[in-house]
């Protein structure tokens, strides 16, 4: 079953404000991996990267309006998923941007800053 999202009343979204035990600071609680919507923000017991499937990002996806683009947080380290990930994401409408979970926080902050309409997954800093 997929995590629900937590609702954000506020502002751009869940706002993340920096590490912490391997994992994120958001609106002030931490999540060691997280699941990020312009509305909210909910703990996701990430795979490893390459076992990711769709269905691990399926709460991600039922938002409404779809999101233009999925920004990946693949770890302490840049990573590519499976083809097979991204061409079920891209197969429906969505891209996949992936970069290190770090930089991926911060691109989310720039992003819904500028009221883009994305989605995040972000494993954790370390295993």
């Amino acid at each position: 079953m997929p995590p629900s999202l937590v609702s954000e009343a506020k502002g751009p979204g869940p706002q993340i404000a920096g590490f912490a035990e391997g994992g994120f600071r958001i609106d002030g609680d931490v999540y060691r991996s997280a699941l990020l919507t312009p509305i909210g923000v909910a703990q996701w017991d990430a795979p490893v990267l390459a076992a990711l499937v769709e269905a691990d990002v399926a709460a991600l996806l039922a938002i409404d309006p779809q999101p233009e683009f999925l920004l990946l947080g693949t770890g302490g380290e840049v990573a590519r998923p499976s083809r097979a990930f991204v061409d079920a994401l891209e197969a429906r409408g969505i891209g996949v941007e992936v970069m290190d979970s770090r930089a991926a926080a911060r691109a989310w902050g720039v992003l819904r800053a500028e009221q883009r309409w994305i989605v995040a997954a972000l494993l954790p800093l370390q295993r």
